[in-house]
C-alpha cells in the first residue's frame, strides 16, 4: 500500500499554518528595500537566462534551449546568481545596486535548500569588503525586527541577531575547532596547494579522508564537519579570509595573497551570505575559471561555457565589493519557520509519484 502523501501547500489548512511566515516574508522584504534605498542603492533587474551560469566546480545549473526564428538553437542556463550581469552594470557605471533575484540550483533540495529560491545580492563600487560586513549585521537586525523575533532559532541552536558579529578567520577556525595549521598548507599565488600533506594533517586530527581527495575536498570536509557546527552560536559569525583557491571570484588579500577577501555569514550554524572583495583581473579570472571547469569535468563530466562578455566587463569594472544572501534562509530564521518551504509562497512541487 502506498503511504498517503502529505497535504499540498495549497490546501487551505496548510496555507493557514504557513501564512504568518509568508506575511513575515513580505515585511522582511519591505525592510530590505527600505534599507538599501536609504543607503543610496538602485534596485535592478537582470536576466534569468544566462550564457554561463557560473564557473565553479560544484555549482549545478538547469540548462535550456532558445529557438531563434530562423531555427537556430542557442543553449542558455537559468541563472544560479545575478553576479555576472550585476558586475556588467558596475562596469557600465552604476555605483550601488541590489537585486532580489530568483535563482536556480540543480541537485539541491532539503530543509535549507530549494531548487528555486530568492537571492539578495548587492554591490558597492569603491568600497572595501568590510563595508559588507556592516551591511550584513544591519540586515540581520532589520529582519529580526520585521519578523517579530528577538532571537534566531534553528535546529536547537540560538543566535542573537542584534549582537555584534564575531569575526573569525579560516586560519583561526581551523586552529580552534580542528587543531590544524591551515596557513602551513596554503599555496603561493597562481599555484594549486598540495593535497597530500593537507590530507595527512586532517587524518591526524581525526578527520576521514579518501585516497583520491583533492585539497579542496579535504578543506570542505574539515569546514563542514569541524567548523560550521560552531558558527553563529549565540551571536552571528563572519568567517573570513578564505584560501584563494577556495574563492574563485575574490581578490587576494593585500599583504597575504594566499588568502582572499571573502567572508561568509553564519547564524545558528547556517550559512546565510557569501561576500567578496571582487576580483577585477580578467586574465586571472579566466585562469581560475579554467581550473574550476577542469575539476567539474573530472567530477561530473561536464563544463559550463565562460561568459566572454563578463571577462571583458572586468577590464572596465571599478574596484568593488559584493554580497549574496539567501533571503529565504534569513526569513526562515526571522519568522521562526521550521523549514525553507514554509516561507515560500508556492514551493516547487514534486512530480506526482505512481
Amino acid at each position: 500500500m502506498r503511504t498517503p502523501s502529505p497535504s499540498p501547500w495549497w490546501d487551505k489548512a496548510v496555507h493557514a499554518d504557513r501564512r504568518p511566515f509568508l506575511l513575515a516574508r513580505q515585511r522582511v522584504i519591505a525592510a530590505v528595500r527600505a534599507h538599501f534605498a536609504e543607503e543610496g542603492f538602485l534596485e535592478v533587474e537582470t536576466p534569468v537566462l544566462q550564457i554561463s551560469p557560473g564557473n565553479e566546480a560544484h555549482l549545478h545549473a538547469f540548462a535550456t534551449l532558445w529557438h531563434a526564428p530562423d531555427g537556430e538553437r542557442q543553449p542558455y542556463y537559468l541563472r544560479t546568481s545575478p553576479e555576472f550581469a550585476a558586475k556588467k552594470l558596475l562596469a557600465a557605471g552604476e555605483p550601488r545596486i541590489f537585486e532580489l533575484a530568483r535563482v536556480f540550483r540543480d541537485r539541491e533540495r532539503g530543509r535549507a535548500h530549494h531548487p528555486e529560491f530568492t537571492m539578495l545580492e548587492w554591490y558597492r563600487a569603491h568600497a572595501p569588503y568590510e563595508a559588507l560586513m556592516a551591511d550584513c549585521a544591519r540586515l540581520l537586525a532589520l529582519a529580526a525586527q520585521a519578523g517579530g523575533v528577538t532571537e534566531f532559532r534553528y535546529r536547537g541552536h540560538v543566535c542573537d541577531p542584534f549582537a555584534d558579529p564575531e569575526r573569525l578567520t579560516l586560519a583561526e577556525a581551523f586552529r580552534r575547532h580542528a587543531g590544524m595549521d591551515l596557513a602551513a598548507h596554503l599555496a603561493p599565488p597562481g599555484q594549486e596547494p598540495d593535497a597530500a600533506p593537507f590530507a595527512a594533517a586532517a587524518q591526524a586530527a581525526g578527520i576521514r579522508v579518501a585516497a583520491d581527495d583533492t585539497w579542496a575536498d579535504v578543506f570542505s570536509r574539515v569546514l563542514v564537519e569541524r567548523i560550521e557546527p560552531h558558527l553563529g552560536m549565540g551571536r552571528p559569525t563572519l568567517l573570513c579570509e578564505y584560501p584563494t583557491s577556495e574563492a574563485a571570484l575574490a581578490r587576494p588579500k593585500p599583504g597575504d595573497p594566499r588568502v582572499a577577501e571573502r567572508f561568509e555569514l553564519y547564524a545558528c550554524g547556517l550559512e546565510l551570505a557569501n561576500a567578496f572583495g571582487e576580483l577585477t583581473d580578467p586574465a586571472e579570472q579566466r585562469r581560475r575559471f579554467e581550473v574550476e571547469m577542469a575539476e567539474k569535468a573530472r567530477l561530473y563530466g561536464e563544463r559550463y561555457p565562460i561568459d566572454e562578455g563578463f571577462l571583458a566587463a572586468l577590464e572596465q569594472m571599478p574596484p568593488a565589493s559584493g554580497c549574496a544572501l539567501g533571503l529565504d534562509r534569513l526569513v526562515m530564521l526571522a519568522s521562526g519557520a521550521r523549514s525553507l518551504e514554509d516561507v515560500l509562497w508556492a514551493p516547487v512541487e514534486h512530480p506526482a509519484s505512481g
